[in-house]
C-alpha cells in the first residue's frame, strides 16, 4: 500500500515538473553537476582501492589491518581528533559565556581575537608553534626549555589555537539565545550560581555543545596543514594519504587510505546531521523579558575574563612572533630585519599570487551563485530527488580535503575528462568543496521568507529564474555575500584539497608557503603568510562596506564550516 502510494505521488510529482520545463532543466543540471564533481570522484576513489587494476582485490584493505604502521596513523588521528575536540570546546565556551553572559570589557576585542585564525593559511600556527617552540625558539630560548614541539602535544596545542573559533561562534549563536530570564528564575528559587550554570545554563547549551564537539573532531580529524609541518614522529592519516600519493606514486594505496579517513568523518556528519540538529532545546518564546546580563559578580566574571586574556595573548604571540619572524634575515641564525623577505615574496612569488587571485577570483561568485540556486530549489521548491539533492550538495562538506584532492585526480586525470595540469580543475574543488556554507546560509535565509512573496511573482507571470533574480536573490543577499566571502577566504587559505591538483602552470599562495616550511626557509614562509593574511582582511572590509552599503546594516560574513 505504501509503496503504491509512493509510487503515485511520483508520478504526480513528473507530470508537474514536465509542466516547468525551466525548472525540470535546472534540477536536471544542477543534479548533473553535484553528482559529477562530487559523487563521481568519490565513487573512483572506492573504484581504486577495490579495483587498482581493473580486477577486483582488497589487498590494501587487508595490509591495512596487519601492519601496524599502516592503521597506526588512523588511531594518532582520531587521538589528536578527540583531544582537540575537548580542548577547542571548552575555549570556545569560555569565550562564548564571557561574551554573551558576563560584562567583561573589551568583547570586541576578544571577539576579533577568537576568529583572526579562521582567515590565515591553516598551517601558519603550526609555522607559530615552531617559531615559539622550536629550536631557536622564542621562549625555548628564553627559558631554555627542552620540549620537543614536534608531536602529539604540538598537534593537539596547534589544532586546537587553529579549530576552537569554531566551536566558539557555534556556542557563541546558541548561548545569545538563551533566555537570561531562565537562570534568574533558577536564581530566585534559591539555587547558586554554580548550581544555575550546571542545572540551567549547561542543559540548554547541549546542542550547541554536541555540535560544536563535531565540528572541531572532524576539522581535525581530517587537518593536514598542521600535520605536515609539525607531526614528527606522530603520523596522521591525512599526511600518510598524501605521501602514498605523491611520495610513492601509490594510488590503491593511497586511495584505500582515504577511504578509512573518510568513513569516521561521514559517520560524525550524518550524527551531526540527522541526529544532534533535530534536538530541540526552544528558550525563544517571543515574550519580552527584562532580564539583563548574568554572572557579573568578580567570582564568576574576572576568572573567565582571565582565561580569555591568557588564551587571546596565546594567539597574539603565536601571530606577533610569526610577524616579526618575516622581517629577518635567518631565523634562529641572524635575527636582523630585513624586507628583503617581502621582497622575495612579490617577485619570485608574484606569479602565485596572481594564479591564487585569478583562481579566487572566479570560484568566488561562480559558487556562490550556484549555493543560492542549490538552496532556492531545496527550501523553495519540491520535486523528485529534493532530499538527494541536499545530501549530496552538502557531502563534499564532511569529506576531508586530502580525500577530495586525490577523488579529484582519480576522477579526471584520464580522457573524456582530463583536468589534471589546468586551472579548471582547481576552480572545480575551490566551487564544490566551500559551497555547502553558502548552501546552508541560503537555506536558513529562506526558511525566515514568506513563501507568499515568490508565489505572488509567480502568479505575475515571472518565471522561476526572474523570480529568483528580482525577488529571492535580493532578499538573501546577506547569505550570498557571506557565502562568497567565506569561499574567497577559502580559496586563499586552503592546502589539503588543492595540493594534489595544483600544476607547474598553476600555482598557489599555500603552496609556496607549504614548500617555504619544507625547505627551512621560514622566514620567506611567515612572509608568505602575512601576504595572504593581508589580502583576506582586504577582502572581509571592502565586503563588509558593501553589505553596509546595499543592506543599511550589519550581516556577519563568518560561519562555521
Amino acid at each position: 500500500m505504501k509503496i503504491t502510494i509512493y509510487l503515485r505521488e511520483s508520478r504526480n510529482e513528473i507530470k508537474r515538473l514536465i509542466k516547468d520545463p525551466v525548472l525540470l532543466i535546472s534540477i536536471v543540471f544542477i543534479s548533473g553537476l553535484l553528482f559529477l564533481f562530487i559523487a563521481f570522484p568519490l565513487i573512483k576513489v572506492f573504484q581504486y582501492s577495490l579495483w587498482p587494476r581493473g580486477e577486483f582485490s582488497a589487498k590494501y584493505f587487508v595490509e591495512f589491518f596487519q601492519r601496524s604502521y599502516r592503521w597506526r596513523p588512523l588511531i594518532n588521528s582520531l587521538t589528536v581528533g578527540a583531544l582537540v575536540a575537548l580542548l577547542g570546546t571548552v575555549i570556545g565556551f569560555i569565550y562564548a559565556y564571557g561574551i554573551t553572559r558576563t560584562d567583561i570589557p573589551f568583547k570586541r576585542f576578544f571577539r576579533t581575537v577568537a576568529i583572526f585564525p579562521i582567515i590565515s593559511p591553516p598551517f601558519l600556527i603550526a609555522l607559530a608553534a615552531i617559531f615559539v617552540f622550536g629550536n631557536h625558539g622564542v621562549i625555548t630560548d628564553l627559558f631554555n626549555l627542552d620540549w620537543d614541539i614536534y608531536g602529539l602535544d604540538g598537534l593537539v596545542m596547534t589544532e586546537t589555537l587553529a579549530y576552537f573559533p569554531l566551536a566558539f561562534m557555534v556556542l557563541e549563536g546558541v548561548l545569545s539565545k538563551v533566555d537570561p530570564a531562565m537562570e534568574e528564575a533558577a536564581l530566585d528559587l534559591g539555587a547558586s550560581k554554580l548550581r544555575t550554570f550546571f542545572t540551567v545554563t549547561l542543559p540548554l547549551a547541549t546542542p550547541g555543545i554536541a555540535t560544536a564537539l563535531l565540528l572541531v573532531f572532524i576539522r581535525s580529524l581530517e587537518d593536514f596543514g598542521n600535520p605536515i609541518v609539525i607531526q614528527g614522529d606522530f603520523p596522521v592519516l591525512t599526511v600518510e594519504a598524501f605521501l602514498a600519493i605523491t611520495g610513492m606514486y601509490n594510488m590503491p594505496l593511497g586511495a584505500t587510505l582515504a577511504i578509512f579517513l573518510l568513513v569516521p568523518t561521514m559517520i560524525i556528519f550524518v550524527v551531526q546531521k540527522y541526529w544532534v540538529s533535530r534536538k530541540s532545546y526552544v528558550t525563544v518564546t517571543g515574550r519580552p523579558s527584562g532580564a539583563g546580563l548574568l554572572s557579573t559578580e568578580k567570582h564568576a566574571k574576572y576568572p573567565v575574563m582571565v582565561a580569555m586574556i591568557f588564551l587571546s595573548s596565546c594567539v597574539l604571540l603565536f601571530y606577533g612572533v610569526v610577524l616579526y619572524g618575516s622581517f629577518t634575515r635567518l631565523w634562529g641564525v641572524d635575527n636582523s630585519l630585513t624586507l628583503e623577505n617581502y621582497r622575495y615574496v612579490f617577485t619570485v612569488g608574484g606569479q602565485y599570487i596572481s594564479d591564487t587571485l585569478t583562481i579566487a577570483l572566479i570560484a568566488t561568485p561562480i559558487g556562490g551563485i550556484l549555493a543560492m540556486i542549490i538552496a532556492y530549489l531545496v527550501a523553495r521548491k519540491k520535486f523528485l530527488g529534493k532530499g538527494v539533492m541536499d545530501f549530496v550538495s552538502m557531502l563534499n562538506f564532511a569529506v576531508p580535503g586530502v580525500v577530495v584532492g586525490i577523488a579529484y585526480i582519480l576522477a579526471f586525470n584520464t580522457r573524456p575528462l582530463q583536468l589534471t595540469g589546468t586551472a579548471l580543475i582547481i576552480i572545480l574543488v575551490f566551487i564544490f568543496r566551500r559551497m555547502p556554507v553558502g548552501i546552508r546560509d541560503g537555506i536558513a535565509q529562506l526558511q525566515q521568507i514568506d513563501p507568499g512573496i515568490d508565489e505572488a511573482s509567480t502568479d505575475l507571470g515571472a518565471g522561476m529564474f526572474r523570480t529568483f533574480g528580482r525577488i529571492t536573490l535580493p532578499l538573501i543577499a546577506p547569505a550570498f555575500l557571506s557565502g562568497m566571502v567565506y569561499m574567497f577566504v577559502r580559496c586563499m587559505t586552503a592546502i589539503s584539497a588543492v595540493i594534489f591538483v595544483v600544476s607547474a602552470d598553476w600555482q598557489l599562495l599555500t603552496v609556496a608557503l607549504l614548500h617555504e616550511v619544507d625547505n627551512a626557509d621560514l622566514a620567506q614562509a611567515a612572509a608568505y603568510g602575512y601576504v595572504i593574511i593581508v589580502i583576506v582582511l582586504t577582502a572581509i572590509i571592502g565586503l563588509r562596506l558593501v553589505v553596509g552599503g546595499l543592506l543599511g546594516r550589519r550581516t556577519t560574513l563568518f560561519q562555521p564550516e
